[in-house]
C-alpha cells in the first residue's frame, strides 16, 4: 500500500483519507480549504481521489472565530484512521505562543494518530503541531507576522517566514490562508501528478502552482496605479518560455530600464527575474515530463533551456532527480512503488527550485 492506496490486483482502490482537526476559534475558511481543494481532486475518469472529514478532539462542536458553532463528522477516530491530518489555523490556540503546552484534550486526540500518517498544518495550526514536538528540528514556516512570535517559544524548530509552504516529506506546514491552498495542490500533484492537481485547480478556480519557495508578501506597499508594473511581461514570459529569453528582452517588453524592471519585479514577485524563470521554466518541463512522451530534448528545447544537459543540470540543482527519474516518478506509467519513491526524492528540495 502506498500514499494510503490498496494496489493489490483485484481491489477496488482505497481513497486517501484525510481528517482536518477543528479546534476552537477557527476560521471557517482555513477550515473549509481542505474539503474544497481535496473533494474537488478526481481521476482522469471523474472517481474521487480522497475522503475528507472535519473532526474535533470529543466529537462536539467547537466555535470559529465567526460567531457559529463547527458540528464535525467524527471525532478523534477519524484522527487514528487517516492517512494524512491536517491542522487549520486556530486563535485559541495562540496562547500557546509562550510555548507552552497543549490542552489535555489536544494532547491526547494527536497521541491517537498512526505513526506514519503524513501531518500538515495551515498557518497557525503550526503551533499545534510545534507544541506536540512534531516539528523539533525540522524546517517549517508559518505565517509571517507570528514568525517572531513563534521562533521565541519553539527554538528547536528551522522557521523560514519567507516561504508559502515547506514539504519536509511526512510533516508539511503552510503560511496563511491562500498558501493553504497552495500546498493541498502541491500535496495532490505530490500524490497523483500534475494532472489530477490541475483539475482540482480548475474546479476550485485558483491558480494551479505557486511554488513553495515563492516568498510571502511582507510588508510590501501596493504600488500606485500610475507606476508601471511587471505584470503584463510575466504573462508575456510565460507564453515564451521555449525562446530563449534574456533580462533585456523583459525590460524592453515591461518599457522600463534594466536597473527599474529588475527592482520592480523582485518587489512584485519576491525573487530576481532570473530565478522566477528558471522556476517557471522548471514547472513546464516538469509537467512536459509527467504528462507527454516527448524525448528529454525535446522537453528542455520547448521548456526553454536548450538542450538536455542544461535541463538536467537545472533539474539536479532544484529538484536532485534528473528528468528522466522524474519522468519514471510521476508517470502516470510508472510502477507505483517507483511513482511514491521517485516522488519523496523530487521533492526533498521542492521549496527552493528557482
Amino acid at each position: 500500500m502506498e500514499d494510503g492506496v490498496d494496489r493489490t490486483e483485484g481491489a477496488s482502490p482505497r481513497r486517501h483519507r484525510i481528517a482536518v482537526l477543528a479546534l476552537p476559534g477557527v476560521p471557517p475558511f482555513e477550515l473549509g480549504i481542505p474539503s474544497r481543494v481535496f473533494g474537488n481532486a478526481a481521476d482522469a475518469e471523474g472517481r474521487p481521489l480522497y475522503d475528507v472529514t472535519v473532526c474535533t478532539c470529543d466529537g462536539a462542536p467547537v466555535p470559529s472565530d465567526a460567531g457559529f458553532a463547527v458540528q464535525p463528522a467524527a471525532g478523534p477516530e477519524a484522527l487514528a484512521a487517516a492517512d494524512t491530518v491536517i491542522v487549520p489555523p486556530t486563535h485559541a490556540m495562540r496562547e500557546l505562543g509562550s510555548g507552552g503546552p497543549l490542552p489535555p484534550e489536544v494532547t491526547a486526540a494527536i497521541a491517537g494518530i498512526r505513526p506514519g500518517t503524513r501531518l500538515v498544518s495551515i498557518c497557525s495550526g503550526s503551533y499545534v503541531l510545534a507544541a506536540a514536538g512534531l516539528l523539533d528540528g525540522r524546517p517549517a514556516t508559518t505565517h509571517w507576522n507570528l514568525a517572531p512570535e513563534f521562533r521565541r517559544a519553539y527554538p528547536k524548530v528551522k522557521v523560514d517566514e519567507d516561504v508559502l509552504f515547506v514539504d519536509d516529506g511526512d510533516v508539511l506546514t503552510s503560511a496563511g490562508v491562500a498558501a493553504g491552498i497552495d500546498l493541498c495542490l502541491h500535496m495532490i500533484r505530490r500524490d497523483h501528478g500534475a494532472a489530477a492537481a490541475n483539475r482540482a485547480a480548475r474546479m476550485c478556480v485558483v491558480p494551479p502552482w505557486r511554488d513553495g519557495g515563492q516568498a510571502q508578501f511582507i510588508d510590501r506597499p501596493v504600488p500606485e496605479p500610475t507606476v508601471a508594473d511587471t505584470t503584463a511581461t510575466r504573462a508575456w514570459a510565460l507564453e515564451h518560455l521555449g525562446e530563449p529569453l534574456t533580462l533585456t528582452q523583459l525590460a524592453e517588453h515591461a518599457r522600463m530600464s534594466l536597473r527599474s524592471f529588475t527592482r520592480r519585479f523582485r518587489d512584485e514577485v519576491g525573487m530576481t527575474p532570473v530565478q522566477w524563470l528558471t522556476a517557471q521554466r522548471l514547472e513546464l518541463a516538469k509537467q512536459l515530463l509527467e504528462i507527454t512522451d516527448l524525448p528529454i530534448d525535446m522537453v528542455a528545447h520547448r521548456a526553454g533551456f536548450g538542450s538536455a544537459n542544461s535541463l538536467r543540470a537545472h533539474m539536479r540543482t532544484a529538484f536532485d532527480v534528473s528528468p528522466a527519474a522524474y519522468r519514471r516518478a510521476f508517470s502516470p506509467k510508472g510502477p507505483a512503488g517507483s511513482r511514491s519513491r521517485g516522488r519523496r526524492a523530487a521533492q526533498g528540495r521542492l521549496t527552493r527550485s528557482g
